[in-house]
Order: structure tokens, then C-alpha cells, then sequence
């Protein structure tokens, strides 16, 4: 089984997200909320019109069951502004065509994302690689690298477990395999 990877290349991440603005507003609107808030698809599926009004995203995560508030960033805020006009309040963000007014599966979430790879050639791309690009993304551009926030933040157990999951010891490994001289 492959490992889902965040999307490292900021050009590539520009281009993703070019494309899908002017492809599909909804699966847009899903990617910025991912890559913007570090929500799992879980989370982001459930979210309403209401949810995005003001300020903050707060959520009750699906899987522990805590609570999360996520700043809406400028980019995002400007975005969901525009996305959301005329919309009722308890429309669902990422809705379904099919039925009345329910978000799309994880399963359609994750056929969309690897479509986003495919297009893109990056294979190991799955629901889990928004939250990873979040995580990535703010670890390589906090000042000094903390990763105790960002551990904090995924309600991870430790920092290696963070390193992991956002593909930092990947790089590590790959930039001393690269150095490495047998």
C-alpha cells in the first residue's frame, strides 16, 4: 500500500488550485478548506454554509471527538465569500448533486483528489494529503520550524509522529540517501 504525501511544490500547488477554480467551484471550495485548515475530509464533508460565516471554522472532529477552531485565512475567506453567496445557511459546503442537500461521500471526495493526482502526475495522492500540505506548509513557514504547534494542532502524541505524517523524515532520509557515498 502506498503512502499518501502532501503536495510539497508551491508551483504545483498554484497550478492545482488554477485548475480547479476554473474547472469546479465545489471541489475548489474542498481543497482550499483542506489545504487551508488541516481538517480531515471527514470534517470538511460535514461542514455547512453557517459554519463558514464569520471569523473561525470551530468543528467537533468526527474521529476524537474534540473540539477544533481553524482561523479562516484571507485567501479562503475571499473564496468562500464568493462561493456561498445565495446560499440557505444549512447548505452543506461540499454538496452532493444527487438528493436534496447532502455533502458528497468520502469515497467521491477521494475519486476527486485522485483525480487531482492523476492530472497532475503525483501518485501518491489521497483524502489524507489536504491535511498533510496544511501541515507541511506551516511547518516549513513558521519561523522556527515548530512543530509542537503543529503536533498540538493534529492532536498528535509526539513530534516524530508529526515529522512522519507531513513527510518531513521522508525528506530528511532523502536528502542524506542523496549524500550518502557507498
Amino acid at each position: 500500500m502506498n503512502t499518501v504525501e502532501p503536495i510539497r511544490d508551491n508551483e504545483v500547488l498554484a497550478d492545482i488550485k488554477d485548475y480547479l477554480k476554473a474547472t469546479n467551484a465545489r471541489n475548489y471550495i474542498m481543497f482550499l478548506i483542506g489545504i487551508n485548515t488541516g481538517f480531515r475530509i471527514s470534517d470538511i464533508l460535514r461542514l455547512r454554509v453557517r459554519d463558514v460565516l464569520g471569523s473561525h471554522i470551530s468543528i467537533r472532529e468526527k474521529k476524537t471527538r474534540k473540539e477544533k477552531r481553524a482561523l479562516i485565512t484571507p485567501e479562503l475567506k475571499r473564496e468562500l465569500d464568493g462561493y456561498i453567496q445565495g446560499k440557505p445557511s444549512n447548505e452543506y459546503l461540499i454538496k452532493s448533486r444527487e438528493g436534496e442537500n447532502r455533502p458528497i461521500t468520502r469515497e467521491q471526495a477521494y475519486k476527486i483528489i485522485r483525480e487531482i493526482g492523476t492530472v497532475f502526475k503525483l501518485s501518491n495522492l489521497g483524502c489524507h494529503s489536504l491535511r498533510k500540505t496544511f501541515g507541511y506548509i506551516f511547518y516549513n513557514d513558521t519561523t522556527n520550524k515548530d512543530i509542537g504547534m503543529l503536533m498540538a494542532y493534529f492532536n498528535h502524541a509526539s513530534p516524530q509522529i508529526t515529522l512522519r505524517y507531513i513527510g518531513m523524515s521522508q525528506d530528511t532520509m532523502d536528502k542524506a540517501l542523496k549524500r550518502h557515498r557507498a
